[in-house]
């Protein structure tokens, strides 16, 4: 924890430890306080702490769409606490809309701009501390990655989930939707039925109610210790999330006061408790992603290895969509995220001495949680759904470099077949939508990686319409890219190293015999090192579109999936920190 107590005896505020004062103390900053003065801010505001309180509100997708509410209840948090709120936004693209075509190559992208613009903001105008507010995939991991970029007090905050549709009787999800077009192409869905789905699907605002990639980081946000706990489990209709929003704002205010920052909380083993999470809930594969990319912000070697190792010892016990049956309000019924890492902590699987934004350790914020036994959603550890962990990380001669799998509801872990290979996802999902594929295949989507796509688009297009046909478990696939948490089936993404840089993925050749073991952790391809070197004497670099813009530059600076798809050195290549200037 760092030193320095930026109040003084008297209660008001010391700012010469504080960012603000570069824009609020002095003869020479008088210009500087005009500009508050003239938004109305008195000269007792001017001369609190600035707290940057940032959301990814826009009106793409329904999971954003109530941040700019629960903003302004985290506000009223930071005024009572004795700070000044200074609101901002930045960019979501959520990858309900954007899935399936050339949008989704934004997406991951959008995850370092989102990091990078908060940073900017708030190092342009000195903000003192960070209240992020984040609803769909990948703003979540760019918040948290911005606060433990920057180093200032922070607290992080989900817009929370979706409410559950119901058709026909049951809870439907977005995921739904997707597996049925695949179901509609195979003539097993009428249109007027497929519209139906539709229309019920998302009944709110919220980001999607399964243990897809918001629900998993928003775990992970309380897992790792940067939010409230219990703040990630009321759906986002519901007011409970106001009431979050406002003891957000004034825990980051106590948390300036004590001079706790978000490195002092995201260490390593708080980073291996957010991978436990992960593995226990049957989580998104994106989340092997996104922790090592927080952690590259710190400046902490923990890459898709580390997490594999995590998951690998870990129990499978809470039994989410897509592969068990439960949503997000369901977990929050029975008593939310401290439910299920109460489990984990009484099995003996969290560091219950991290410390987290209330000041107190995992296991203090714990010690009062009582685990129900009259449920079904979250199993003790000693009765999981299965011993070993919803993800597993695997590697072989195909990937070198590992590739992540999620496991959660498979019943068969291995799988053999014939390579079929596709350069592009509209390739293969055409090929899927005309049945132009065999039972036994093993699906392979490739220059789709973080460089080659650019962007590592997720394919969950091509793997619900697999899904919808009945094809879901007599299939393989494979790629370089991403997998939707939505995804489920005998799927494969972060392949590496990438076909764009001449990974093995992109020397296969349609036949080549290819074998997956989720329980060994191996994937593998029947060719000898000298026949791939042969071919890699034969291979050249495949060119993309995208030879100018925001997508040309991040392939530039990309580096791999096992590294967390990072664009700059990192927390080790620092001289300084933001929140030391």
């Amino acid at each position: 924890m760092s030193s320095g107590e930026p109040k003084n005896a008297t209660g008001s505020w010391d700012k010469s430890r504080l960012p603000s004062r570069h824009v609020s103390v002095g003869p020479e900053r008088a210009p500087h306080r005009s500009y508050y003065y003239a938004m109305g801010l008195t000269e007792e505001e001017i001369a609190q702490p600035f707290v940057g309180v940032a959301t990814c509100w826009n009106e793409a997708a329904p999971c954003n769409i109530a941040l700019n509410r629960q903003a302004q209840s985290v506000k009223k948090g930071v005024k009572t606490g004795g700070a000044t709120p200074r609101e901002f936004t930045t960019i979501t693209v959520t990858d309900g809309i954007a899935m399936g075509h050339q949008g989704m190559k934004a997406s991951l992208v959008s995850r370092e701009v989102i990091a990078d613009s908060v940073e900017l903001t708030m190092r342009g105008h000195c903000y003192d501390a960070l209240v992020g507010l984040a609803g769909c995939d990948k703003s979540l991991p760019g918040m948290m990655m911005a606060m433990v970029r920057l180093n200032v007090p922070s607290v992080f905050m989900y817009g929370g989930s979706i409410l559950p549709g119901r058709f026909k009787g049951r809870d439907v999800t977005v995921q739904d939707v997707f597996e049925a077009v695949g179901a509609h192409a195979a003539g097993k869905m009428g249109e007027d039925e497929l519209h139906e789905l539709e229309c019920v699907a998302c009944p709110s605002a919220g980001a999607c109610g399964g243990q897809f990639t918001a629900n998993t980081m928003a775990c992970v946000s309380e897992a790792i210790g940067l939010a409230l706990p219990g703040s990630a489990g009321a759906p986002a209709p519901y007011e409970d999330r106001d009431i979050w929003a406002v003891r957000s704002g004034e825990a980051v205010v106590e948390l300036i006061r004590r001079n706790i920052r978000p490195r002092d909380i995201v260490t390593r083993k708080a980073l291996e408790n957010a991978a436990v999470v992960v593995a226990a809930s049957g989580g998104s594969t994106n989340a092997a992603l996104h922790l090592p990319a927080i952690a590259h912000e710190c400046g902490i070697d923990f890459d898709i290895h580390d997490v594999g190792r995590i998951f690998e010892k870990t129990p499978y016990i809470a039994d989410l969509k897509p592969g068990g049956r439960f949503v997000a309000k369901d977990l929050h019924e029975i008593g939310g995220v401290p439910v299920l890492l109460k489990a984990l902590l009484d099995g003996g699987y969290l560091h219950g001495d991290c410390l987290t934004v209330t000041g107190k350790t995992m296991a203090e914020n714990l010690a009062d949680v009582v685990f129900p036994t009259d449920q079904d959603v979250v199993r003790p550890t000693t009765s999981p759904l299965s011993p070993t962990g919803g993800v597993v990380v695997l590697r072989g001669n195909l990937a070198p470099e590992g590739a992540v799998v999620k496991v959660a509801g498979m019943k068969n872990l291995r799988f053999s077949g014939p390579a079929r290979c596709f350069d592009c996802e509209e390739d293969a999902f055409a090929a899927v939508e005309n049945r132009e594929y065999k039972e036994g295949d093993v699906l392979v989507i490739r220059y789709e990686g973080p460089r080659g796509g650019p962007g590592m688009r997720e394919m969950l297009s091509t793997t619900a319409a697999l899904y919808g046909q009945g094809m879901g478990d007599k299939v393989a696939l494979i790629t370089d890219g991403r997998f939707s948490g939505a995804t489920r089936g005998f799927c494969i993404g972060h392949v590496g190293p990438e076909a764009a840089v001449g990974g093995p993925i992109g020397l296969l050749q349609d036949g080549d015999i290819i074998t997956l073991d989720a329980e060994k952790g191996t994937m593998s391809v029947e060719l000898t090192d000298e026949e791939l070197a042969v071919r890699r004497t034969g291979w050249k670099p495949r060119t993309h579109d995208f030879q100018s813009g925001t997508l040309w530059k991040y392939a530039q600076l990309v580096g791999s999936a096992e590294k967390g798809a990072v664009t700059h050195p990192g927390g080790k290549a620092e001289t300084h920190c933001y929140a030391d200037i």
